[in-house]
């Protein structure tokens, strides 16, 4: 049953994408915003029992509608896993705009290659040169899989019922609109939902960067993962881009000049300069990733179902 929810959730999504901003971001922006306004008072404390209370309360009312579904009939839980899964995985949610500096790299449209980089990462681009903005985009799209799909899946594999994904969404947004601000106003509310984010991300990191060395070239990204991860400032993005440039070939990371200045950034991967075509090879190394992962699945679920 676990392994069929994602097939059909992936096969929906792919026919059927949802607006992520309109129905994911934007709706868990305000959730996030109406606990901070409610119960951020400055102190950490009040940021575990507004975490708590944030994630606790929907993930306790799926996870009892789905056993009461199960309860009725089977097929009703797993329709609800279905539709978690749709809501909070997916390819769709992020790669039109991967699609779109792609396709305006390949028609020689920097400009537009910019515009559509600058509006995916809400950063200045005005400046960057085509290796510059195809790095950046095969950084963001190595992220951005993880975080929309590698990590909700894996969650979904090791939690019961439909409560991983909703976990991993609910915690990683929240994560993102209070830890994200680092000022004094804001205070330490925000710092656990951050940890809970690193530490339920501990294991679909590795999980994901071991995947992408098995189907990439196993013996840079191996490499590449032990020995120049440690170099980013965050650790999880640090062991997904290095084991992924690994195993595609490519360099990333590098220091970068925005608005008058150089960015200082450690070097990741090796091979070739970034551009479009590595673009269309991070692309099968993301597709390369979900086939193995689907197939490892479906083998375990099989042999559960043997053994059983």
């Amino acid at each position: 049953m676990t392994w069929l929810s994602l097939f059909v959730a992936l096969l929906i999504e792919q026919y059927k994408p949802l607006s992520y901003e309109r129905v994911v971001a934007g709706p868990l922006a305000r959730y996030a915003t109406w606990f901070e306004q409610r119960l951020n008072a400055g102190e950490a404390r009040h940021g575990v029992v507004a975490w708590s209370l944030a994630v606790g309360l929907p993930v306790a009312a799926v996870w009892f509608l789905y056993l009461l579904l199960v309860w009725i009939n089977p097929l009703l839980g797993w329709v609800l896993n279905v539709v978690v899964l749709y809501i909070t995985m997916g390819f769709r949610q992020f790669s039109h705009h991967f699609e779109a500096t792609a396709h305006a790299l390949r028609e020689g449209d920097t400009e537009t290659a910019r515009r559509e980089l600058g509006n995916w990462l809400s950063r200045n681009t005005d400046r960057m040169r085509t290796e510059e903005i195809a790095r950046l985009a095969i950084e963001q799209g190595l992220l951005a899989a993880h975080r929309h799909v590698f990590a909700p899946l894996a969650l979904f594999a090791l939690l019961p019922g439909p409560t991983g994904p909703l976990i991993y969404r609910l915690t990683e947004r929240l994560s993102w609109s209070w830890a994200r601000r680092e000022n004094i106003e804001f205070g330490a509310f925000g710092r656990f939902a951050r940890n809970m984010y690193e530490w339920l991300d501990f294991i679909p990191v590795r999980m994901t960067a071991a995947t992408f060395a098995i189907v990439g070239d196993f013996e840079d990204a191996v490499h590449c993962w032990r020995t120049q991860a440690a170099k980013w400032p965050e650790q999880a993005a640090g062991i997904l881009l290095a084991s992924g440039a690994g195993a595609l070939g490519v360099k990333l990371g590098a220091p970068l000049f925005e608005l008058g200045e150089v960015a200082d950034r450690p070097e990741l991967g090796m091979g070739d300069e970034a551009d479009v075509d590595l673009m269309q090879s991070a692309i099968g190394l993301v597709w390369r990733t979900l086939i193995f992962c689907l197939l490892l699945l479906g083998l375990l679920t099989l042999a559960g179902y043997v053994g059983s």
